[in-house]
Formats: structure tokens, C-alpha cells, sequence
């Protein structure tokens, strides 16, 4: 609710192709799922250690206390790792897939986006979720109800307080309760350095599967060309990694602004994540 309350879902309404970079983005949760299943993690385990991959750091809590609690310290810990890493890991892989003359791309400007649009798209991406996969039903809506706080402007003390006094509240609390798992037997074990090996592939899995759907568009909309750096901002770290992708491109053309932009597919990675979070609690949970 939190997060709601300081997302703008208005790059992603003015420009939905951008869900289709949050969609791939995800590419490093199912990659690492199905690699973890010849390591000898079960189903389970291996879900929990995929959903790193989303660099959502609540998601990834919720799932593995759901699925796999023995496994809550190190995963915490990995995700808020690579959450705060985003600066450090992302641009190496973006400079990687991509050439200068794509880093210097200048999309064209976002139209404006009215109110009752912000207002309508988290009712209906709530409705639309809770009937695809209920599971991930009080993610979303949590999410969208902060969003709607935040857009409907009735409600300004509450917004207030769901993004400030409560989510701090909150962290207080999540960080207490999750250290309370890191007991020595079970959090100093080579399991958790494998564990965080494991994440920083999936994030990087994840990084690289955003980039590389971007330039697949390109070959699809020539004359409407993305610029391939706000690929790598379809993970869910909101919106950090929507500023690493405008640093590096302004690195190569100071006149391009891509904040904008990348936050499109940033605000779709953290749907996607809570949507394939919900995915493996309705079909994995013991």
C-alpha cells in the first residue's frame, strides 16, 4: 500500500507496450525456478529463490513465508541485497546487450494522461488480477488501493500515512521479525551463500530479459523505436531502477530523458512480480 501511494501509473497508461518489458523482465524468476530444480531445492524452495529475480523485496517475503519459511533469512537478504545494488549490477549488463547508437535512441514524448484514467486503471487491474489468479489478489490490491489514495485526492491524510508513518511502521517491524529466522544453524550454512548466489543471477537473468525485449520491439515498430535502457527497468525496484536506466542514457546523450519512460516498464514489473507471486502460492503452497 506503501508503494501504491508513491507510484505514478501514468507512463505505463500512456504507453502500454511498456507492460510487455515488465513482462519479460520476469524471465529471470521462471529461469532461476527451473534451474534450482537440479540443485536439489524442491518446488517450493525454488520459487522463493526465483522471485529475487523480481527485485521486489515484500513480494519476495510474502512468497517465501508462505512457501518455503525455512529459507526466509537468506532470501530477505538477498532481495534487499540486490534491490539496493541496482546501480552497481544493472549497468554493466545494459552496456553489455546494447550498442551506443541504441543507448542514444530519443523516444518520442509520453502523452498526457487525464485523471479519470489514473483513477479507472487500478480498479481495473485489481478486478482483472483477482480473477486471473486470485492468489495474488491482496498483493495488487494492496497496491492499488495506495495508488488510489493517491489519485483520487480525497484522501490526503491517508496517503499520507500509508507512505510514510505506516510503511515505516512496517519496515520496523520486517526487519525485527525476519532477523529473529537468521538463528546460526540455519542461516550460516553454504545453502545461503548458494541461495545468494542464485539471486544475483536471476536479477541479472531478469536485467538482461527486459534489454532484449526491447530490441525485439524494435524490429517489430521501426518508426516508434525504443530505447533498449528502460528494458532493464521492468524489475520491480521502484524507482531506482527506472533512474539507474535514465543515468546510463544520459551518459551517452545528455538531452535524453528516459525517466519517464522506464518508469513504464517499472511500475509493470511490480504487477508482473505480485502476479507470478500469487501464480506459485495458488499452485505450490504446502
Amino acid at each position: 500500500m506503501g508503494v501504491g501511494t508513491m507510484t505514478d501509473f501514468g507512463p505505463l497508461i500512456a504507453n502500454p507496450k511498456s507492460l510487455l518489458l515488465g513482462a519479460a523482465a520476469q524471465l529471470g524468476i521462471f529461469m532461476t525456478y527451473v534451474g534450482t530444480q537440479f540443485m536439489g531445492f524442491t518446488y517450493q524452495q525454488s520459487a522463493s529463490i526465483g522471485i529475487i529475480g523480481g527485485a521486489d523485496g515484500p513480494t519476495a517475503i510474502f512468497v517465501t513465508s508462505r512457501l518455503a519459511p525455512e529459507l526466509l533469512g537468506p532470501i530477505a537478504v538477498a532481495a534487499y541485497s540486490y534491490m539496493a545494488l541496482v546501480p552497481v549490477i544493472q549497468p554493466p549488463i545494459m552496456k553489455a546487450l546494447t550498442t551506443k547508437e541504441e543507448r542514444r535512441i530519443v523516444m518520442r514524448p509520453l502523452r498526457q494522461v487525464s485523471k479519470r484514467e489514473k483513477i479507472i486503471f487500478p480498479i481495473m487491474i485489481t478486478v482483472f488480477v483477482a480473477l486471473l489468479v486470485p492468489s495474488a489478489a491482496p498483493l495488487i490490491a494492496c497496491l492499488m488501493l495506495g495508488n488510489l489514495f493517491k489519485e483520487s485526492g480525497v484522501v490526503e491524510r491517508l496517503q499520507k500515512t500509508a507512505g510514510n508513518e505506516l510503511m515505516n511502521i512496517v519496515t520496523i517491524f520486517l526487519g525485527t521479525s525476519v532477523g529473529l529466522t537468521m538463528q546460526g544453524d540455519r542461516f550460516l550454512q553454504p545453502e545461503t551463500l548458494l541461495i545468494i548466489l542464485l539471486g544475483i543471477v536471476a536479477f541479472g537473468v531478469a536485467t538482461a530479459g527486459g534489454v532484449i525485449a526491447a530490441k525485439l520491439m524494435n524490429l517489430i515498430w521501426r518508426k516508434n523505436p525504443v530505447n533498449p535502457l528502460i528494458g532493464s527497468a521492468g524489475v520491480s525496484a521502484v524507482p531506482m531502477a527506472a533512474r539507474v536506466s535514465h543515468n546510463v542514457g544520459q551518459k551517452y546523450d545528455p538531452s535524453n530523458y528516459l525517466l519517464m519512460h522506464a518508469m513504464g516498464p517499472n511500475v509493470a514489473g511490480v504487477i508482473g512480480t505480485a502476479v507470478i507471486a500469487g501464480y506459485y502460492i495458488a499452485t505450490l503452497a504446502r
